[in-house]
């Protein structure tokens, strides 16, 4: 899968509602002060397979090179889903040999503490770099680019 057209939103689950099939659903999000609705297909990724639900925090990725329906609010049709901890972010990039987000939005420091793992939740031996990697993170520096110990790393392994 092709991951450089993916757009994140980032908010807690207002509610969820279940579409036209038993297996979609509607979840509407709140943005600050804004929402958003995101369908979720059998074919979505939810991380780890949590149950979503009402109240929880959540980082939604979609295919911004998909159309759109002109709504309001707006609705995306969601890729992957991943729920989020207090003061918890998480991006999906890819990252180069130096461990560098190939935008140069950030910068990994990999420790021994840091879970590695794929996205069949296998660990990851090898290292993690030259890869698309979706990272689980909370602090960063001040420097350019913000440098980060992640909590938690999935290698998005491509098909072999």
């Amino acid at each position: 899968m092709a991951y450089e057209n993916f757009e994140k939103v980032t908010g807690t689950i207002l509610e969820i509602s279940q579409e036209e099939s038993c297996c979609t659903w509607r979840i509407t999000l709140r943005i600050n002060r804004d929402l958003v609705h995101v369908i979720v297909t059998g074919e979505t990724w939810v991380v780890d397979n949590v149950r979503l639900r009402r109240g929880m925090r959540v980082a939604v990725f979609y295919d911004a090179s998909l159309p759109t329906p002109a709504v309001f609010p707006p609705q995306y049709r969601a890729e992957i889903v991943t729920a989020l901890r207090r003061d918890q972010n998480v991006t999906l990039n890819y990252f180069d040999e130096n461990l560098t987000a190939e935008d140069n939005s950030l910068q990994l420091n990999v420790s021994g503490m840091t879970n590695i793992v794929t996205s069949n939740g296998q660990r990851y031996l090898c290292s993690p770099a030259n890869t698309e990697l979706l990272v689980y993170y909370t602090v960063t520096t001040f420097s350019i680019p913000p440098q980060t110990s992640p909590q938690k790393i999935i290698v998005l392994c491509p098909y072999e």
